[in-house]
This record gives structure tokens, sequence and C-alpha cells, in this order.
């Protein structure tokens, strides 16, 4: 998403400057430095720009998660049972072609745009789904929060550099240039992703015997292997489990808006250009990538020291940031274990990044008051590592594949809904525009904050600790 996130600031008439290739009055010149600036504007006036509504670039950006919530649950019930190696391979090589492929679909009309980010969004699924399976099978109890959140922490930094190169380019070579290069690069991951990846320690061909033994020894005695039964009627009725739900759905909610309009929201309202935009919207993200690792230790001091309950950490740390709240006592089991279990991806907060993020429609016209806020909600967000949304880690170890793809639809249908909404907003009135997304935005976050606190637990439910053949 992030690439057509800050590429659409130059995709559309209203925020990319004319190219005008031809007006150009300076003296020639074989100054080395003139040649690079006329072959620059070459660039630039091969890369087109459209005529599209607020309203359709939020159904553009929101396109990537239309189809994304008919993924999940089979993504990840496969890769539970047949290992997520090929899955999340498959996924990641989809998904980086047709990124290649987004320049040409744009000129061809939105509608091709729409379907092949629909097909991209589905790939891209299988990516973040079948992963999980991985880190059921990898991590060692003691060293799982500390292992998710340095991998958490790598799609932050991935946000920072698409953003800060994204806007280079687009300023530079034209934003075609953005999905080509992040394309192949994802493409040449895909090299390295097959040879280098198991699902499992046994069969990997190149850690030690010693590095071997450990792994296995640390998760024998897991209860979490796969089954092909699901206790659905079980599940339906378990709020913990839509405890989760809820706020996986409203969590996102708050996600995909700031991840698709942050570039937006820098170039329209600061009136910064297509490189200062790409550098200050990366801003955010490396900050945050910085302090999710700090975050997860953080959560390992106040557990493996019981300074507070397993439950109380899940709570309090969703209030505060809204991280990802628990799958420490995936192996509740394991008394050592189930105290240092708790980290995943970054996503957005509640209490305090939503208090910030409402205030800054009132601080706009103070730039690098506006750059503090959204930097100090990221820096909040991502250190709260510990909040909601790896609960089902906690609750249902088994399941963990089945889980977190069923968690994923609830989030992907924010995703489809969020960014539309944001468009609709802000195509009605831009000035009162941004502050309606962002007072929504807060109200859908603080709804879901309040019903995890009531009905949010982190013990291993019944219903998940043997196996129950249930139908509908």
């Amino acid at each position: 998403m992030l690439q057509e996130s800050i590429a659409i600031t130059a995709m559309v008439n209203n925020t990319a400057p004319p190219s005008q290739p031809n007006a150009s009055t300076e003296r020639p010149s074989t100054d080395s430095q003139d040649y690079w600036n006329e072959t620059l504007k070459e660039f630039k006036a091969m890369a087109p720009a459209y005529d599209w509504s607020p309203e359709i670039q939020g159904i553009i950006l929101s396109s990537l998660n239309y189809g994304s919530f008919l993924a999940p649950i089979p993504s990840g019930y496969v890769a539970g049972i047949f290992g997520a190696k090929y899955v999340v391979g498959a996924g990641l090589f989809i998904s980086s072609f047709l990124t290649l492929f987004i320049p040409l679909a744009a000129n061809a009309g939105v509608a091709l745009l729409i379907v092949l980010r629909i097909v991209q969004g589905i790939a891209q699924v299988m990516v973040l789904t079948g992963q999980y399976s991985i880190w059921v099978k990898w991590a060692p109890p003691l060293e799982r929060s500390q292992l998710t959140t340095i991998a958490g922490s790598g799609s932050m930094l991935g946000s920072f550099i698409v953003l800060l190169v994204g806007g280079l380019l687009c300023q530079t070579i034209g934003w075609p240039y953005v999905f080509y290069i992040f394309g192949g690069i994802g493409c040449a991951c895909c090299l390295l992703w097959f040879p280098l990846i198991c699902d499992d320690p046994v069969n990997h061909p190149f850690i030690s015997a010693g590095e071997k033994r450990y792994i296995v020894c640390s998760l024998a005695q897991q209860d979490c292997s796969p089954s092909w039964s699901l206790p659905i009627r079980a599940m339906i009725k378990s709020l913990p489990l839509w405890a989760i739900l809820v706020s996986y759905f409203c969590e996102y909610w708050l996600f995909y808006t700031i991840m698709a309009y942050t570039p937006t929201y820098i170039s329209s309202v600061l009136q910064a250009n297509l490189r200062d935009s790409g550098i200050l919207s990366a801003l955010p993200f490396v900050v945050g990538c910085i302090c999710i690792i700090l975050g997860g230790l953080l959560a390992d001091f106040l557990l493996s020291r019981k300074i507070l309950r397993l439950i109380t950490i899940r709570k309090l740390f969703t209030a505060i940031g809204k991280g990802e709240a628990g799958h420490r006592g995936e192996c509740r089991k394991l008394r050592a274990a189930s105290s240092l279990f708790c980290v995943c991806p970054p996503t957005p907060g509640v209490l305090l990044p939503s208090v910030i993020l409402v205030s800054l429609p009132w601080v706009r016209s103070s730039h690098s008051m506006t750059m503090t806020f959204l930097v100090l909600s990221s820096a909040i967000s991502s250190f709260c590592e510990s909040g909601a949304l790896v609960n089902f880690l906690d609750i249902a170890p088994r399941y963990t594949g089945f889980l977190k793809g069923l968690l994923q639809v609830f989030a992907h249908i924010a995703g489809a809904i969020s960014p539309t909404a944001a468009g609709f907003f802000i195509s009605q009135d831009s000035e009162f525009g941004w502050r309606n997304v962002f007072l929504l935005s807060a109200a859908v976050n603080i709804s879901g904050l309040v019903f995890y606190l009531i009905f949010g637990r982190a013990d291993v439910q019944d219903w998940a600790k043997e196996q129950i053949f249930t139908h509908l």
C-alpha cells in the first residue's frame, strides 16, 4: 500500500506539478549537471497525471483490501497444515510481480487498476497470514518476544525506506519507477526466500545441530500442533475471541487510514513537495521501528519479573498504545514461557495516539508541531506492543494459522472501508474533512478498546485445549 500512498500524490493532477519538458529557457550547457537535469525532465515527462477525485483516490487506496478478506482464513489454515514456506513465498512473488504492472494498469483505466490491486491484496494476505505459522515452529518461547518484535520492526523499516526513497523517485524520475524498483526488489527477494526458508528447524540444511536441538526441545512441550478439526461453534460463542476480533477491526480502521493518507495529508495540508513529503512521511515509521523493539523488551521485563499479570499487561498496553496484545500466553503450560511471549507487527494506538491525531487539524498551521504529533503518535503506538492484536496466540495456540486468517478478515474489511470513507469526507470539505476523518477513526478505536477491556482474556480457552469435533 505504501508505494501507492506516496505515488498517488504525484499521480493526480491536483498534487503533481505539470511537466513542461519543452518550456525551459535555460541557456544550453555542456555541463554534466545540466545534462542530468534534462535527463530527469525527460523521465518526468513520461509520468502521466490523472484527473482522479478524492473519492476515486480513496477507492483506489482501499481496493487492496476489497478481496483480501476472502483469503486469510484459507491461507492461514493451509499454511498451518501444509507449511507456510510456499504459501508466503508464492504470495510475495505474486504481489511483487503485479507491482511492476501498476503503471500500465493506471494508464489503461481505473477499473483495471482496481482489479490488479484486488489480486495483489489477496497475494499480500498470503504473506501476512502464513508467517505466523512459521513463528510457531521456529521461535523458542523465551525468545519469542524479541524475535517477533525484530521481525515486526522490519515492516516499519520497510515503510520508512519506501516513503523516503519513493518521494525522491517521484520528484526526480517519475512515479512509475517507484513501482518498477520496489516490485523488482520484491521479486529478487523471492530468490532468497525459497532456498533459505524452511517450515521447521528439523528440515533446515544450514543451522547447527546444537541450535536445531535447542529450538526443538524448547517447543516440545507446547500444545501448538495444528488440527484438521475446528471448534467452530465454541469459537462463535467465545467472547474473548470476539473481543480480539472487534479490536482488530477498530485498530486497523485507523491503521489503514494513516498508511494511505499520511503522504497526502503532508503534501496537501503542509504544502510539501514530493521529495519532502516522502521524507516527512517516513519519519514516523523510522521512529516506530526503533520503538517496536524497545516495546518488546519492556513487555518482556514486566512479565518476566512478574511485575504485572499477563492479562493486566494486555489491557494496560492496549489502552495506552493499542499495540498487539498477547501472544505470550501461547504456551501457558510452560510457566516460564508464558511470561515471555508477546509481540507482533506495528499498528496505530487507541487513547494517546487517538488524542494526538484528533488534535492534528488544530495545529496544521505549524509544520513542526504537526510532524511532532505524527512522530509521537507512531512512537507511542509502536512502544506498546503488548496489547490486543496477538492475543489470539494466548487463548488458542493450537489454531494459530486459522485464527490469524480470521483476524485478517476483520482487518481487511476495515481497510476496505476506512480509506474510502476518508476520501468521501475529504472530498466534501477539504478543511473540515481531515478533522472528521480523525474524529471518526478515534471513535471507532475507542469503541473497540472498551469492548476489549470488558471481554478480553489471556488464558487458553477450553475449546483450544483439545480437539473438538463441532459442526455448524
